[in-house]
């Protein structure tokens, strides 16, 4: 089915698949306007690099790139729950793995095609006796990602149910940066956010500007603005634009988190941010039976 699947959709010169050590299928592209690579478990951006620029994601050199591990870096897909699972009014279940099930299985390619300078990769993910057991057993999610001069994601998730779906989404997006103690993020000024590193306590960000001092995991809620990540080290900025998402995460594990993460390196908390594009918490989405929802955003570089 997989092998099928390859075969057609492979783009002589531009779109190739292969298997790495352990069996994680990706895809590498190459195009005029950039490279990327894809791993079709967790329909996982794993690098984009755009011609004439440094790679714009950061993926750690102890990631396990190996069948049922989330990968560490690039951009994770989480859904249908963020974080822990919480019990809610549409379902009592609190069961089931981080950042839920989307992350560890191997998605369906859709489509593949070239358009000008751009390449669109589209995956697909149904419902599996996995996901059954964990209460999702009537949705169709399409992931539509156009790789050129930018970074464009589409995720559209369909309630097939008779009932209503409730879930939470994010583009986990690890950016690189020369030193995260010294970028700054602008775009989130006078924004309601929830301090996870502060017993979720809800604060506003006052400031126009964000800069890194220690841990930082803050879900800003209410917000469909626009993020740019200033890097003086890299000397470029990196900008996340987006449509129909009301949340953007910003988190850093910093020093003492990332000694207890066994596939991240001492200093990587140094080379990353993460400017999460989500709809979560009370931003979650509810779908009546039969309705879409897409989450999009956009990623530009610029020097």
């Amino acid at each position: 089915m997989l092998q099928a699947q390859i075969d057609k959709h492979a783009i002589p010169g531009v779109l190739s698949f292969a298997a790495n050590e352990h069996g994680l299928v990706y895809a590498s592209i190459t195009s005029v306007a950039c490279s990327a690579v894809v791993y079709l478990q967790g329909a996982h951006v794993a690098d984009w690099c755009p011609s004439g620029h440094e790679p714009v994601l950061f993926l750690s050199e102890r990631s396990m790139f190996a069948p049922g591990k989330a990968i560490r870096g690039g951009i994770p897909i989480i859904f249908p729950w963020f974080g822990a699972r919480t019990a809610n009014e549409y379902c009592s279940r609190s069961d089931g793995p981080s950042h839920g099930f989307a992350r560890t299985t191997v998605w369906q390619i859709e489509e593949s095609k070239v358009q000008g300078e751009d390449v669109i990769l589209t995956l697909t993910l149904n419902p599996d006796d996995n996901t059954r057991s964990q209460s999702y057993d009537a949705f169709y999610v399409t992931f539509q990602m156009v790789f050129g001069e930018s970074l464009e994601l589409n995720f559209t998730v369909e309630n097939k149910s008779n009932e209503k779906m409730f879930f939470e989404e994010a583009f986990h997006s690890y950016f690189m940066v020369g030193d995260a103690r010294q970028i700054s993020i602008q775009g989130l000024q006078d924004t309601d956010y929830l301090d996870k590193t502060d017993e979720f306590k809800r604060k506003k960000q006052t400031e126009s500007t964000l800069t890194l001092t220690g841990e930082t995991d803050r879900p800003y809620v209410g917000t469909e603005a626009t993020v740019t990540v200033t890097d003086p080290v890299l000397k470029r900025k990196i900008i996340v634009s987006k449509a129909h998402s009301r949340t953007t995460v910003v988190w850093n594990p910093w020093i003492e988190l990332t000694a207890k993460l066994a596939d991240m390196s001492p200093d990587g908390w140094m080379r990353m941010v993460c400017i999460e594009t989500a709809n979560a918490l009370e931003n979650a989405v509810t779908l009546g039976p039969g309705e879409k929802h897409t989450m999009s955003a956009r990623i530009v570089v610029e020097k």
